[in-house]
């Protein structure tokens, strides 16, 4: 049941970027992070659900192209947090960066998202 409701806010948060508008980013959000979420994002933390827009509007900016945001994992939460990867694609072969989210939930709704993109650099031996 927990993991079920992580799914739900995860793939509604995931489901922003991939808005047919502009304009249904906001409530989408609205239905998956807490007014006082905080995003440790690429560029940093920020709260509140417009930083998360903020930041969400410029990704469906991208110089290639309105990419493709797309949960490429299975939900995977040990009490109130979760983790799961994604991948972004930008149209015609673009830019792909894949990553993975590490996102806790406060009774049913993401309250704190941290973003790590790209890929980890094996362990030298």
């Amino acid at each position: 049941m927990q993991e079920e409701t992580a799914r739900s806010a995860i793939d509604t948060f995931i489901s922003a970027f991939n808005a047919s508008d502009d304009s249904y980013v906001t409530a989408l959000l609205s239905q998956a992070l807490t007014s006082d979420v905080v995003f440790w994002g690429p560029l940093g933390r920020s709260e509140g659900i417009a930083a998360v827009e903020r930041f969400m509007l410029d990704i469906r900016r991208h110089p290639a192209g309105t990419g493709t945001m797309v949960r490429c994992s299975a939900v995977d939460m040990p009490d109130e947090w979760a983790r799961y990867q994604w991948v972004f694609t930008t149209p015609d072969g673009g830019p792909r960066l894949a990553g993975t989210d590490v996102v806790h939930l406060r009774r049913s709704l993401i309250d704190q998202v941290i973003v790590f993109a790209g890929e980890i650099e094996p362990f030298a031996s």
